[in-house]
Order: structure tokens, then C-alpha cells, then sequence
């Protein structure tokens, strides 16, 4: 091409800072502890830029919510009295929506099997040799 050659620039910055960023001083001690375990994790493997944090950050609360709803389900019992009969403990509804939003969180962070591009446990789904199964 003629003319001049372009003007490199060096861009600082970098998708995974060299420290992993604590968590949020507001998130509850479940989703901190959760933080803590996932976010070590995604800055290893280098996903853990400025745009994943919101998207961390809800996965963590979502997982503090369940754990948070358990506890409170195994105190109370899973079931309550009513005047209809029993009925399920108001926490597992709760507990069902925040299992379903850190399920697709947790696709979206690449934290599932699936999105790590794995298939289980080593030596599982590499070949289809049956010979071991006597067939």
C-alpha cells in the first residue's frame, strides 16, 4: 500500500488486571464467599475484565440467595401449615427464581462444563470404544 504507515499506539489496560478485584462490600457473606470462590477462578483463566463484573456480581447474589433460602428452609421445614393443608415454604419460590438466574449467569461467566468446553470427567465421551461394556 503507498503512503505512510499508520501510528501505533500502545493501549494500556488489560481484560484481567494483575489482582483479582474483592468483592462488593454490600454483597451478602454468601455471595461474598462465592465471589471469592468463582472470581480466583476467572481471573486465572484471564475472563475477568471490567465488562463481567455486573454480570459476577448478580451470579454471586443469585447463589447467596439459595444458600441464604435453604438455611432459612431448614429451619422452618420446607413445608408450612395452612388453612388449605400444607403448602410449600414461601422461600422455595424465591429460592427456584435465584437457582434459575445464577444457572444462566453462570453460562454466561463460562463457569459450566459446557462453556469450559469439557466434557466430564477425564476419559468420559473421547471415544466410542464398547469393547469394556461386553457388547
Amino acid at each position: 500500500m503507498k503512503g505512510r504507515k499508520g501510528h501505533l499506539a500502545l493501549v494500556t489496560g488489560d481484560a484481567s488486571p494483575s489482582r483479582c478485584p474483592a468483592p462488593p462490600p454490600y454483597l451478602s457473606d454468601q455471595a461474598k464467599r462465592e465471589w471469592k470462590r468463582v472470581a480466583t477462578d476467572l481471573h486465572k483463566r484471564r475472563l475477568l475484565g471490567p465488562d463481567m463484573l455486573a454480570t459476577l456480581e448478580s451470579y454471586c447474589i443469585a447463589v447467596g440467595i439459595v444458600r441464604e433460602t435453604e438455611d432459612i428452609m431448614r429451619a422452618e421445614g420446607r413445608m408450612m401449615a395452612s388453612e388449605e393443608g400444607p403448602k410449600p415454604h414461601p422461600a422455595f419460590r424465591m429460592q427456584s427464581a435465584a437457582m434459575r438466574e445464577a444457572r444462566l449467569l453462570a453460562a454466561e461467566l463460562a463457569l459450566t462444563p459446557h462453556r469450559r468446553g469439557k466434557k466430564g470427567p477425564e476419559g468420559m465421551g473421547d471415544d466410542d470404544d464398547l469393547s469394556d461394556l461386553g457388547l
